[in-house]
This record gives structure tokens, C-alpha cells and sequence, in this order.
């Protein structure tokens, strides 16, 4: 047999021979692949055991924190000393003595620095940091300087000049009695039954727009103004009239009867026939009613 004989695989043997190492290298890889997973299963099962561990560990430590007690510093070995003592003028050193710690000695000094004065021993019991039973301790020594109580403790209750009272009281106008409303002031107007400071001031603020009243019913002009105080006021002091033929549009626009329209209107006529000469040649301009007219005749003047 030759040599060449002696390693002769027939065609059929061969391709058996094949299927077996392809089948013993898909088994290989699967069996790596699987071995690899395990292991990083396992590295990540002990990486999460760990970091359980340590949050196990950390979550103990602040369970111990919060229940271990919160620690001040209380004591510094000083000799605490009680003693007479003024809060307004004590300085730090007696403040530390009589027992008070660095921060409501500091409290005490910002609120000096202030103007705060203690008047009473009590107020003392508002330092910020004091405690009831230091409190408790140091009250029977404090003593007030008579310097810092009210200057009117001087007088007894016979020396204190009376009070007036009657300038909280205004008193109201009679039945039958009456005010002039242009010639009165917000004092005098507040005597008229149903009205207070803030119609008092409405009705001079419309007054002097207006120029005056000439008539006491004009006064409903003001919202919600009460009917029942018009018979306490009579009208008889002349008004302040508009000079209709030197006002500029701003300046006649500023009365309460006149609009914008109204005095643009009245501008345009002037420039066109000359000077206004009485209430009827407002008549031809269309934005001027009957009521307008009206009201307006008592504050024109055609000079």
C-alpha cells in the first residue's frame, strides 16, 4: 500500500468529517458566548450586592444620625455669675458673665445698634436664643434706667394735658341749616350729613374743573353721590366763566361739558367766522345738544 494510499479519505467520509468540525466549532463559540454571559451576570449581580451593601451601609449611618441627639455648644467654661443689670447699657463682657451665649449677646447689640430700647423687664424675654428658664433666672436681677421710659411717665394723670377729642368728631349741620357749596373747604363740607372726606374731596375736585356750581343739583353729577346732604347746601357765589374766544382746544376740552369734538368744533368756527358772540351760534354746530347749550350758558364768556 502506498503512502499516498494510507491517508485516502473517500468523498462520502469526508463531508461526515466536515459536518463534525463545524458542528464542534458552532459548539465551541456557543459555549464561550455562555460562559461570558455568566460571567458578567455574575460581575453585575456582585456589583448590585455591593452597591445594596453600601446603600444599606449609608441609609444605617442616617438613621443613626437622625436619631442621635443634635449637640450645642452650651458650655465653654465659663463661670456664670448673677448680678444687677440694665439691658440698654450692658456691655458684652457682664452679658457673657450673667450666662448668655455669643450670638444673643450679638442679637442684644444689633438690636441697641437699631434704637431698640427694653422698657419693661420683659421685653428682655424677646433675645433672640433665650431660653424660659434663663429667662426665669435673670428677670429678678434686671433693673431698668428711668432714661429709657417715656418722657410722659413724668407727669401724673393730674399734670397730663386733656386729650381733645372733639377733632375725631366733626359735628353735622342741623335741620334747616345750610352751607354755601363754593365757598365752602373740605372741613365744612364734612359737616353736611351724608357726606365724609372722600365726598368732601370729590366735590371740590369737580367744583374747581367746573369752575363753580350754579346749581346744588349739579352735585348728583358726582357717582353715587347722596341726595339726602342737598338740602344742607345752597349755591349763590357767582362761577368762574370760560372765555370761549381766547381758550386753545386743550384748555376748552378741560371743562367738564366740553369733549374733544365739541371744542375742536368750536376752534374750526373761529377760524372760519371769526370770534363767537353768543350761546345760539353754538346752536349751528351739529355735536352741541340742547342740554349742552344749557349747561353751558352759565360759564361762557364772549369777551
Amino acid at each position: 500500500m502506498r503512502f499516498k494510499e494510507f491517508f485516502y479519505v473517500r468523498r462520502s467520509d469526508r463531508m461526515v468529517v466536515i459536518i463534525f468540525l463545524v458542528l464542534g466549532i458552532l459548539a465551541l463559540v456557543v459555549s464561550l458566548w455562555i460562559g461570558r454571559e455568566s460571567d458578567e451576570t455574575a460581575i453585575a449581580d456582585a456589583s448590585d450586592s455591593t452597591l445594596m451593601r453600601r446603600s444599606e451601609d449609608r441609609a444605617a449611618v442616617l438613621r443613626e444620625r437622625r436619631n442621635a441627639p443634635i449637640a450645642y455648644a452650651t458650655d465653654d467654661g465659663r463661670q456664670v455669675e448673677r448680678f444687677y443689670f440694665d439691658p440698654n447699657t450692658a456691655d458684652s463682657t457682664d452679658l457673657l458673665r450673667l450666662g448668655l451665649s455669643p450670638w444673643s449677646v450679638r442679637s442684644i447689640y444689633r438690636y441697641r445698634a437699631k434704637g431698640g430700647v427694653y422698657r419693661r423687664p420683659n421685653d428682655f424675654a424677646r433675645v433672640y436664643g433665650l431660653t424660659q428658664k434663663q429667662y426665669r433666672e435673670l428677670a429678678p436681677y434686671i433693673r431698668i434706667s428711668d432714661d429709657y421710659q417715656p418722657a410722659e411717665a413724668l407727669y401724673t394723670p393730674a399734670e397730663r394735658p386733656p386729650r381733645d377729642s372733639s377733632r375725631h368728631f366733626t359735628p353735622k349741620l342741623r335741620a334747616g341749616e345750610q352751607i354755601e357749596v363754593n365757598a365752602s373747604d373740605t372741613t365744612m363740607l364734612k359737616r353736611v350729613p351724608g357726606i365724609g372726606s372722600y365726598f368732601a374731596g370729590q366735590i371740590v375736585r369737580y367744583r374747581d374743573r367746573l369752575g363753580g356750581f350754579y346749581d346744588k343739583r349739579q352735585l348728583l353729577e358726582i357717582n353715587d353721590f347722596p341726595a339726602e346732604a342737598l338740602p344742607y347746601l345752597t349755591v349763590s357765589a357767582p362761577v368762574r366763566k370760560l372765555r370761549i374766544n381766547q381758550l386753545s382746544l386743550n384748555e376748552l376740552k378741560r371743562h367738564p361739558y366740553i369733549n374733544f369734538y365739541q371744542a375742536r368744533d368750536i376752534i374750526e368756527y373761529r377760524r372760519q367766522r371769526g370770534p363767537l358772540k353768543n350761546i345760539r351760534e353754538l346752536r349751528l354746530l351739529p355735536d352741541f345738544t340742547d342740554t349742552d347749550l344749557e349747561r353751558l350758558s352759565h360759564y361762557l364768556s364772549y369777551e
